[in-house]
């Protein structure tokens, strides 16, 4: 991973490349952001730049042979920990958590889904109904791997991947060896839920903080990279709001055809034909999971285009002026600002259960329902 290859957030990748340079770099950093954040791309870019045989000023060269060995996360001096499936016994808990094919697993999802997050990781391994954890014994086993000379001679890292599922006797073990690291180590963790981790933890780490991506910069890499054209990609841009993961997911279900459906869904609400919505809430359940909740997040969406045009925030708003029309008829005329609220609230939660593996089909329904009472009040 280059920072070149990570869209936008020229600040973040000076701050680390500056930190290189001038010889300030922590031994530990925490890099977090919000969901579809740079987060992991950022640290793994960092460890490629450390390891470059011919770096340049701004990035690693992306063709030596260490280039080559991060791009496909074989460092010998790169190590990974992350949650895998908790033990019930406390004597299982010594047993090596990182076997082989689980780390395989590992670099495979760190390098087709960069910017995915702990759900897609469960979905990906089959780890789904199961409890996971970093446990006592993959500290252990960290632990033991820092102590190991250098195989190349340079720095020895270890990446840890979603902390928060640091048992506490995982983490409590780890403090010692974070605050006073063997010379030339460098902890690299990554999260994007700092709040659930240990103060302890918090406290020994210098904090890498990362922005979500800007609109621009979703919409120029999804054109650079040749994933959409520029229309569609506008559109994907203002619905993933920074979230690169929702952008990827979006690309072959956006286009212009889920404001679209939103906008007959709310008219099929406004004339209460039960039988119709009951055919759209099944029609809605046959499709995959990630195109129902793209076509929730196109609802959230418009539910804040029109809470914007209700207060009259025209700048504010991003939608297309394809469908700038229909916002402009249902504000007011038929959702007001306490309906607009009540909305956003039943879309988000219909999205949360979605997530969770709820019943679409009743998931659905619901959300028409609410629909359907807040249109009739109005």
């Amino acid at each position: 991973m280059q920072f070149a290859e990570i869209p936008g957030l020229p600040e973040t990748k000076e701050k680390l490349i500056n930190a290189v340079k001038h010889n300030h770099l922590a031994h530990a950093l925490l890099f977090h952001g919000p969901e579809g954040s740079a987060s992991l791309t950022l640290a793994l870019a960092l460890a490629t730049f450390l390891y470059c045989e011919n770096k340049t000023e701004s990035d690693s060269c992306g063709t030596c042979s260490s280039c080559q060995r991060m791009k496909r996360l074989v460092m010998p001096d790169v190590n990974f920990a992350f949650p895998v499936i908790a033990k019930q016994k406390e004597e299982d808990k010594d047993e090596d958590d990182e076997k082989g094919d689980v780390l395989s697993n590992w670099r495979k999802f760190a390098t087709t889904q960069p910017y995915g997050n702990i759900h897609d990781f469960i979905y990906f391994n089959g780890f789904e109904k199961k409890q996971l954890n970093i446990s006592k014994g993959a500290a252990r086993k960290m632990i033991q791997a820092l102590s190991l000379m250098s195989f190349e001679g340079g720095y020895k890292i270890m990446l840890i991947w979603a902390p928060e599922f640091l048992h506490p006797s995982a983490a409590n073990a780890l403090l010692k060896i974070i605050e006073e690291p063997p010379a030339k180590t460098l902890f690299l963790l990554v999260t994007s839920q700092a709040d659930q981790l240990l103060t302890t933890i918090l406290s020994r780490t210098q904090k890498v903080l990362v922005r979500a991506f800007s609109d621009g910069e979703i919409r120029q890499h999804l054109v650079d990279t040749g994933l959409c054209d520029s229309k569609a990609a506008e559109q994907i841009a203002m619905l993933a709001d920074g979230n690169l993961r929702e952008a990827y997911r979006m690309v072959d279900q956006v286009e212009d055809k889920q404001v679209a459906q939103i906008r007959d869904w709310f008219r099929l609400c406004a004339s209460k034909n039960l039988k119709e919505i009951f055919e759209e809430a099944d029609r809605f359940h046959k499709v995959d999971k990630e195109a129902q909740k793209s076509l929730l997040l196109t609802g959230l969406n418009v539910a804040r285009e029109i809470l914007l045009k209700n207060f009259e925030l025209d700048q504010l708003l991003r939608t297309t002026e394809d469908d700038r029309r229909f916002i402009e008829n249902i504000s007011k005329k038929v959702l007001n600002e306490d309906h607009v609220v009540r909305l956003y609230e039943a879309f988000n939660t219909a999205h949360y259960h979605i997530e969770r593996n709820g019943n679409a089909k009743m998931i659905f329904t619901d959300l028409s329902m609410d629909i359907l009472m807040m249109m009739s009040k109005r």
